[in-house]
């Protein structure tokens, strides 16, 4: 197959959207949190803790939906228990963020040799996977139809939340007070905003995000948890929410650009190309794009 041919064909198009999901569901959580004052470093920590328990949930009860739920539910209660550390205790935002990193590293695989005795992953649990979802008369449209049509729920469900996201942050209430936060917390708290619980539901909301980005990986991406299956993305995706400039639009593209960056890393290797210089395609871009970006804003005259 030609590179042209690859490029073109509709499986690597369902691969970026694929590889895109996840990065995009936990970018947004970021923005959410970023636009609010509280930069969630943690994005990694409740990914992963997501994935175990999507994981678990839906092998005990059988049911996807009830994993995704649950998966959502650690996610924001990880949130919470930032926000109750940095907010309540008077913990370093930063340091905060680290910790869940690693205590989620550390307690998934805890959790995971408890659930199936197996530190590596959850092979012998029989997880649910989230379905996919056909478009009616969408997949009918020859070749528009077998690309949009067809992908994991969860895909569609991120894309929807940009718009969401998008209209949210710029047109309720709810969203007005998180970037009243975030701009100035003292101005806004002199208006009657209380800036704990805006920062509060935002962290909680992010970490639902993170939740549900992680299962993604484990009942969608997969259909198993794996230790530490996150593989960096929680930290890629804080690269995308800086390279979308604050704005849902803005990080959809970011993501898209990074997506295909991964997807392009993906083909290659059926080249010959070496494996680990193509692994690190999708964490040098976004440092080589930020890099770039600083240097222009740097050089860039004052008052332009």
């Amino acid at each position: 197959m030609t590179g042209l041919a690859i490029i073109t064909d509709p499986a690597t198009f369902a691969t970026v959207l694929r590889v895109m999901t996840p990065l995009l569901i936990a970018a947004l959580g970021i923005l959410i949190s970023d636009r609010a004052g509280v930069f969630n470093l943690g994005m990694e920590g409740m990914m992963l803790t997501g994935a175990l328990a999507g994981v678990l949930v839906s092998a005990w009860t059988g049911s996807a939906w009830l994993g995704l739920s649950a998966a959502i539910v650690a996610g924001g209660l990880i949130g919470a228990l930032m926000a109750f550390a940095v907010n309540g205790l008077g913990a370093n935002l930063i340091i905060a963020g680290i910790a869940v990193n690693l205590a989620a590293s550390s307690g998934t695989t805890l959790g995971l040799f408890f659930a199936t005795g197996d530190k590596g992953m959850s092979g012998a649990l029989r997880s649910g996977v989230m379905p996919s979802l056909d478009l009616p008369f969408v997949r009918d449209i020859p070749g528009i139809g077998p690309l949009v049509s067809g992908h994991n729920v969860l895909t569609y469900g991120a894309l929807l939340a940009v718009p969401l996201i998008s209209l949210m942050m710029a047109r309720t209430a709810f969203g007005l007070r998180i970037r009243a936060v975030g701009v100035d917390p003292k101005a806004a708290a002199t208006v009657g905003i209380s800036v704990k619980l805006i920062q509060l539901q935002a962290l909680v909301l992010s970490g639902m995000l993170g939740g549900m980005a992680g299962a993604y990986l484990s009942m969608g991406y997969v259909s198993w948890f794996a230790q530490d299956m996150t593989a960096g993305r929680g930290f890629i995706a804080i690269a995308i929410e800086v390279m979308g400039m604050g704005t849902a639009w803005g990080t959809l593209a970011a993501t898209i650009v990074i997506a295909i960056a991964e997807t392009l890393a993906i083909t290659m290797q059926t080249f010959g190309l070496p494996n680990e210089l193509m692994q690190m395609i999708p964490y040098v871009v976004p440092i080589v794009i930020l890099t770039i970006w600083t240097a222009r804003g740097r050089a860039r005259p004052a008052g332009r």
